[in-house]
């Protein structure tokens, strides 16, 4: 809650030193407006804007269940699910993603994805790197894209995670900004972030008086300290007034502002919470369009459960069919806004499933191999990339890490993890995702 009136040491003007910090520090979810427009003032470069959305599946997808599947497998491998063929000639699906196969040709499959870890936990979606790596401080995907261009609109975060908390607490680990400084983590604006978007018990024309109050520095620290680095914190902190004073961030998060006609286009969805992760709201993919129109580089969201160590195909029967819809409902409506081309989707989850159904008709943990879909982004879509064994186990042909498709990412915005370094807030240069590489049937 913002909290604008104070009582600690006031100076002459009516406003204490705690008003004074607080206005500047006021915290949005981990980041607070003084490290969000340090960032923007920081930022190396700018480029037109593209961005990307993250659709994170908490609990691990099933791959062979959805779009690797063996039917030349044992029952006990094979599995119910029977392929379908897509609108793309020799790529079939599960029978139960009608509407990805329906538009194929704007989705490309990573099947030999690897590097994974059996971590129920975040990270490798994140950043690329586990949770047993964290320990080098590795930046988020969309921290990197927050150091290098900064913000689009002073108003709207570059990076904002909109995942709910989950009861098992790994799925949301904060997306941090790593080496590169709090200031490029992401924005969380969950529930108790959400209220410092509110001016809770104040009008704007009283802000306003405020900070007409705040214009009269502080005196003493102009006596002690008239550097430049006080007077670019000064003016850092009147910038916070705009942020907090708009309506645009607050605005694209509200998804029921949205066109009725289009949010019948992608459905409801279910608000329930399913297992211990995500309910599967619909409207968190029109709010991740929403903040991505309104200024947003990276948005990422969580979308069910998926952890199906027991009746995995009577679960999935009922959660790809939503799954299907909300993700093609965001590409057909990216597709007709004119901004498919600019926006990068990537959906996938921490690790795969087991080759072999378990006595409880489920299938475990499988860190060797797994599937993630992409689309938009300018990418080569309409294709299957890698290749697994018999059985989905492992990888076969074109095993391709985490850090590739980060890399392919950062790559689809201008940013070419092979040549193009990032600098952390001490200067110092840093390669993202070294030895790793753009996918090249995707760029």
């Amino acid at each position: 809650m913002l909290n604008i009136l104070g009582d600690n040491q006031r100076f002459c003007d009516g406003v204490s030193r705690r008003d004074f910090l607080k206005i500047g520090g006021l915290a949005l979810g981990g980041w607070s407006l003084t490290d969000m427009l340090a960032a923007e003032a920081q930022a190396q470069t700018r480029n037109p804007h593209k961005a990307v959305i993250m659709v994170y599946l908490p609990g691990g997808p099933s791959h062979q269940d959805m779009f690797d599947l063996k039917m030349d497998a044992p029952s006990e491998v094979r599995g119910e699910f029977k392929p379908i063929k897509t609108n793309v000639p020799g790529i079939e699906i599960c029978e139960h993603l009608p509407k990805i196969a329906a538009m194929m040709d704007k989705f490309a499959v990573v099947r030999s994805l690897v590097g994974a870890r059996d971590e129920h936990a975040n990270p490798i979606v994140h950043s690329g790197h586990t949770l047993a790596e964290r320990r080098k401080n590795h930046p988020a995907l969309g921290a990197v894209m927050a150091r290098v261009y900064g913000s689009i609109d002073r108003a709207v975060p570059p990076f904002v995670d909109i995942i709910p908390k989950t009861k098992h607490s790994p799925y949301t680990i904060p997306a941090s900004g790593g080496f590169l400084g709090r200031a490029y983590g992401a924005v969380r604006p969950d529930s108790e972030g959400a209220a410092d978007m509110v001016l809770r018990d104040i009008t704007l024309a009283r802000l306003s008086d405020r900070r007409k109050l705040l214009t009269v520095l502080d005196r003493f620290r102009r006596q002690v300290d008239d550097s430049e680095a006080v007077k670019s914190a000064d003016a850092i902190t009147q910038k916070a007034f705009d942020i907090l004073t708009s309506p645009k961030f607050s605005q694209a998060l509200d998804f029921s502002r949205e066109d009725p006609k289009v949010l019948a286009k992608y459905g409801t969805g279910q608000d329930g919470v399913v297992g211990d992760a995500c309910p599967m709201k619909h409207g968190h993919f029109v709010a991740a369009r929403r903040l991505v129109e309104a200024g947003a580089r990276c948005v990422t969201l969580g979308y069910g459960f998926w952890d199906w160590h027991g009746n995995n195909f009577n679960n999935l029967k009922k959660y790809l069919p939503m799954f299907d819809h909300a993700i093609t409902a965001l590409v057909s409506d990216l597709d007709e806004r004119g901004m498919l081309g600019d926006v990068s989707i990537v959906c996938w989850g921490e690790f795969g499933r087991t080759p072999r159904i378990n006595k409880n008709a489920g299938r475990d943990h499988w860190p060797h191999v797994s599937s993630c879909l992409l689309a938009g982004g300018g990418m080569r879509t309409g294709q299957l990339i890698g290749t697994t064994t018999a059985d989905g186990g492992h990888a076969d042909e074109r095993p391709i890490h985490y850090r590739d498709v980060h890399a392919t990412l950062l790559h689809n915005v201008g940013f070419d993890v092979r040549k193009d370094q990032v600098t952390d807030n001490l200067s110092r240069p840093h390669w993202i995702f070294e030895g790793h590489a753009p996918i090249e049937e995707l760029v």
